[in-house]
């Protein structure tokens, strides 16, 4: 369940996302192939509200983990340039490394403020 303070962010996507948003996401990330070809949060957001799309960076984040997630574009990953799909399995294997990297920090984050939690009560 998502916490009240970042909801609009965190919520499930709505069927405008999936039925406009997704698609055009999917159109604009498939030719983005290796990091020279990184297209960025910002821009992604610029070019589609230029074009009436109704996007904040947090719901391109919300779209991209979908479409990750759901397998409609295999290994796309991101840098600090932006998102792109990866051929390089090393590359692949790092970002998963990452990623993992991050998950246990988040954990870390969690447990941390449940026992502050605790000593609230």
């Amino acid at each position: 369940m998502a916490i009240l303070l970042f909801e609009p962010e965190t919520s499930k996507l709505s069927e405008y996302e999936l039925s406009e948003l997704v698609p055009v996401m999917v159109k604009c990330l498939q030719n983005k192939v290796g990091k020279d070809n990184a297209v960025s949060n910002s821009f992604m957001v610029e070019k589609m509200q230029e074009h009436g799309y109704k996007i904040s960076e947090a719901r391109v984040r919300k779209i991209i983990n979908h479409i990750r997630t759901n397998g409609i574009i295999e290994c796309l990953i991101a840098s600090n340039r932006g998102y792109y799909i990866t051929k390089d399995k090393n590359e692949m294997k790092n970002y998963c490394h990452s990623l993992f990297q991050r998950q246990e920090a988040i954990e870390e984050v969690r447990i941390a403020m449940e026992n502050q939690l605790d000593k609230m009560k």
